[in-house]
């Protein structure tokens, strides 16, 4: 099976309904073994394209990741960038805002560590947080400190989203390419996780009851999802719904997804003029010769 981006990516204009779009489909790789070198063979692409990226320096990536919790966020951020160059990527991860957070807009903490030209950013959650658990728990709107005329639960939503779409149009004009997962996980799987995360001592540092509290409000997470990605996948800044079930397979398909976009922007390395060239010349037959010992 050949990995087509088009297949998990959620078109401008597009309702979505989560139902319709699979937590499994037929896997990419045929075995263990088979994984392995599909992964490693998009791991040194992605390395060779990021080593592009940063020195043609026109462009900047944004990688966003969002899901449930135990969808493999952690996991695929790690097994898909692990061939990059650190000084070339930087992941941020965002939990529960802090108090000097809170003193600004909701998009502030974010857009300080938004990636320069030339580097890859990858935001494990991200602003989005603020259109999905903040809607699930309308009480931490109320606890964020804005003006009353702000909090109407009937128009908040649409403006946040206006407020989200005109900040990733602002960042395309200039330079920066955004890709947005949602790691679509189902309902039984995460159970079949935290259950995992019990079982075995060495993950039972993942679990905590407060994401299984939050199994209580599965539908409405999936609601306001389906509302986020809907008025948010742009063709600038789209979503891709990448069925989450099978692990190793998300991760081939994330890979992919991140290399045809790299693929098709325009970059190339930095021309070398005739005099940098001669000047280069001259730099090596002075070495050869041991002048410069």
């Amino acid at each position: 099976m050949n990995v087509r981006s088009t297949e998990f990516r959620v078109q401008e204009g597009q309702k979505v309904d989560l139902h319709k779009w699979p937590t499994a489909v037929e896997p990419i790789y045929e075995s263990k073994k088979q994984y392995q070198k599909l992964l490693k063979k998009h791991v040194e692409e992605l390395s060779s394209l990021q080593q592009l990226l940063y020195a043609s320096s026109r462009y900047a990536l944004l990688l966003i990741f969002q899901a449930m919790d135990a969808a493999g966020k952690d996991g695929a951020i790690m097994h898909v960038m692990s061939g990059v160059n650190p000084q070339g990527c930087q992941v941020f991860s965002y939990k529960h805002p802090s108090a000097m957070e809170l003193q600004h807009d909701f998009l502030w903490r974010t857009t300080r560590d938004l990636p320069e030209r030339g580097r890859i950013g990858i935001f494990n959650r991200s602003y989005y947080e603020e259109v999905l658990i903040v809607r699930v728990h309308p009480e931490i709107l109320r606890s964020e400190g804005i003006a009353g005329g702000s909090l109407d639960e009937k128009t908040v939503w649409e403006s946040r989203f206006r407020s989200i779409v005109d900040l990733e149009q602002h960042l395309h004009r200039n330079g920066t390419r955004i890709v947005k997962f949602y790691l679509h996980l189902s309902k039984d799987e995460q159970r079949k996780r935290f259950l995992q995360r019990i079982d075995e001592p060495h993950k039972n540092w993942k679990f905590s009851l407060a994401d299984v509290e939050e199994r209580k409000f599965w539908r409405r997470y999936m609601s306001a999802y389906e509302d986020c990605l809907t008025a948010t996948s742009t063709r600038e800044a789209p979503w891709y719904v990448v069925p989450a079930d099978d692990k190793e397979n998300a991760r081939l398909i994330v890979s992919q997804i991140i290399l045809d976009t790299l693929n098709r922007l325009e970059m190339a390395y930095p021309e070398v003029s005739n005099e940098r060239r001669q000047e280069l010349q001259s730099i090596r037959e002075r070495l050869t010769n041991g002048d410069l010992d």
